[in-house]
Order: C-alpha cells, then structure tokens, then sequence
C-alpha cells in the first residue's frame, strides 16, 4: 500500500493530522492497533485549551463541542478551608478553556475521518518503521494475521508512549528526560451533577484533589494516591468520603454522590524524548512527551505538535519547502517544555510530597501569593488557556 502521509495511531493527535491534511488534499492512512470501539471508549481529559479549539474549528469537526461543549472562564483554588478564583478572561483579555472529553473529540474525528472516505485501518498493529532516513519510509503492520507494509512520503508517530515509532529510531539517536513522581491520581467518573460551575484545585494536607467534570451532569473526581495503591482498596463510599475530607465545607457541601461509571489509577510522570524528528519520521503526542496531569496539557500539547506538523506537511505539498519540516521539532520542543514546566509548577504547588510542614506552609504561602497577586494570576491564567502558538508559515 501506498500514501503520501502514514499515520500511526488513533488518537487525537493521528486523526486530527489526518483530517486537517485531507482538507488540503493530501492523502493519509491511519494505522491503529486497537479496535475502534477500545478507541472511542478510552477515558481521558477533559479541557481543551482556546488553540486547541480553534485547531478543531479549522479541522470543520466544531459543530458537537459548540453545541455540547461548557466554556469556563476561571478555575478555583482550594487550600485553607478556602477558595479562591482564578479569572482567566480578566487576565488574559477574554481567554476560556472548553470542557469537552477527549472520547467526544475522537469520536468527532472518526466519524469525520470516515465520511469523508479515510483510511483507518483498526487491529492493524505497526510493528516498525523502517527507512525512515530514505525518501521512501515504509510502517510494517500486521493485518488479518499476514505481514504488511505502507510505504509514505512521511512518517507521523502519533501512538503513544509504548508505541513502535520512538522505539523504531535507535536510543542513542535519542536524549530522553524523565520525572516520575511518588504519587498517581485516583478518578472516578459517574453521572452527578458537577460539585460547582467551574474546576476546583484543593491543595488539602490530606493530598490534592480535583473536582472536574464532562458535562452538566457527568463528573470526574480525582483524590492523590499512593503508587502502590489499587483500585480495588476503594468503594465507592470510600472514595466520596475521602473527596469530601479534601476540600473546604462550603464546596464539600455541594457534593452530590453516585455509583461509578469507571474508576481508575492513574501515576504521575514527566517525559520529553528530544528530537521530535528522525529524517522523514516525526514524533507527535505522547509518543515524544507526557505531562502530569495537573495542568491539563495532555491532549492539548498533542494538538499543539500537529499544528506545526501539519503546516509544514501542506507547505511541503503544496509549495515544495522544507523548510518547515526542518523547523518542526525545535519549535514544536518549545511549547513542550513550557507546558512541562507549568503542569511541574502546579503539580509541585498542589500534592503532598512528603509530611515536612515546612513544604505545607510553603505550599499555602504559594497559593496565597498566586491569588492574591495580578501577576500571580495572570501566570496561572495564561499558562492553563494555553500559551499562543508561534508564528510558523
């Protein structure tokens, strides 16, 4: 097989470049090892940042997250037994983030992907990318059990932390950095009506918590866990008591309880693998960096990268420059590393660490600071909106 851009991955990062490209009329298969339904059903963020939702503006799948989506214009912040807003449109000169799950942006993207006659070939694994520093880069895939290749002008490795195309370049061509921090995040999803209108950060000396949502009655909850912690250790009761401990009364109050949907564990780790580009391969998503999530950065920093890709990738089809393409992993690394600086920044101002109350009062002396200063707001503002993409044409 045969196409001018192979795609390895489904996610949000593979389907966007897949469908911002096709409107530029450049061909794209999308190779994904996972069927489509483990896909579309995979829980994950919930905030998109104001670029990201441009970027699906752009890409015409726009129509369900207007209609359905839940602009918010600020965050809480909880420690003290008191919170205090962050007011990100003060701050930022009308800046909003958009509560919209990343399960919905996929399912948007398929469904677009697929009425306009893409490609997506599901429980099709790629195994390596090979010749990637030729003209001709060919994915091996398996399909139906048989060995198969794609051959591309170009490769996009947008298949996660554990996919084949970072693991495809040699480790010594590659500069890996990595945090991996001494707690994970235990969520809950259930169909409740969401504790207040907007996100509530708690710093609680108990651990953080975070009270989230996907809609106007669906919620997702977050409590710190230990690492070696187990969803089965905790009930349902367990978990709504424990939030509750967590976060001031007069919020604690609002909390309207249900079975779950979905629990689950999820650790808490920063990771940047530099370049992002190997001859005609490029790294995007995941597959080059992880974020906590603290900041909500994840899907919102894969954007991010296929905004740079896919300009470079149009002005290669369409104006025959490289120029971009060469250009791509330095600008893309540093959105990356602004994004891992602040999503580390909030992390280390809203977890519990060790039990040293010097670190607490540090920690409220932070908060305090941050909320109670323009300066201190409009950092925390402009960084959770997102920071603006640069300039790339």
């Amino acid at each position: 097989m045969r196409t001018q851009v192979g795609i390895i991955g489904s996610g949000p990062a593979g389907l966007l470049l897949s469908q911002l490209l096709h409107l530029q009329g450049i061909d794209t298969v999308i190779l994904e090892r996972q069927s489509r339904e483990h896909v579309q059903g995979r829980i994950r963020a919930g905030v998109l940042e104001m670029g990201t939702v441009q970027m699906l503006r752009d890409a015409q799948v726009h129509e369900r997250m207007e209609r359905e989506g839940i602009i918010h214009e600020g965050i809480g912040l909880a420690f003290a037994g008191r919170t205090e807003r962050i007011d990100f449109a003060k701050h930022t000169g009308g800046g909003t983030v958009m509560i919209y799950g990343q399960t919905e942006v996929t399912r948007d993207l398929i469904e677009a992907r697929l009425a306009a006659g893409g490609i997506l070939k599901y429980e099709c694994p790629a195994v390596a990318v090979e010749d990637y520093d030729t003209n001709q880069p060919r994915i091996i895939y398996e399909e139906d059990g048989q060995r198969k290749e794609l051959v591309c002008d170009f490769v996009a490795g947008c298949d996660g932390y554990h996919g084949v195309s970072r693991q495809s370049v040699p480790q010594d061509k590659l500069t890996v950095y990595e945090k991996i921090y001494p707690f994970g995040w235990l969520g809950i999803l259930s169909d409740v009506p969401p504790i207040d209108k907007e996100l509530i950060y708690a710093n609680h000396e108990r651990g953080f918590a975070l009270c989230s949502m996907r809609s106007h009655t669906r919620s997702r909850y977050y409590v710190q866990c230990g690492l070696d912690d187990r969803v089965e250790n905790w009930t349902d009761d367990a978990f709504w008591d424990e939030l509750r401990r967590r976060l001031p009364e007069r919020v604690a109050d609002n909390l309207v309880t249900g079975p779950r949907l979905e629990m689950s564990i999820a650790p808490l780790r920063s990771f940047v693998a530099e370049p992002m580009r190997f001859g005609n391969l490029f790294l995007a998503g995941d597959a080059a960096h992880i974020v906590p999530p603290t900041g909500a950065k994840g899907l919102n920093l894969a954007a991010s990268d296929i905004f740079y890709l896919s300009r470079a990738l149009i002005a290669y089809y369409g104006e025959k420059r490289t120029d971009l393409l060469d250009r791509y992993s330095e600008t893309a690394l540093r959105r990356v590393w602004k994004a891992i600086r602040f999503s580390w920044w909030f992390t280390s101002m809203t977890h519990r660490f060790d039990d040293d109350p010097i670190n607490r009062r540090l920690q409220i002396a932070e908060l305090d600071y941050i909320t109670g200063s323009e300066a201190g707001q409009t950092t925390m503002a402009e960084n959770y909106i997102g920071l603006p993409f640069e300039t790339f044409e």
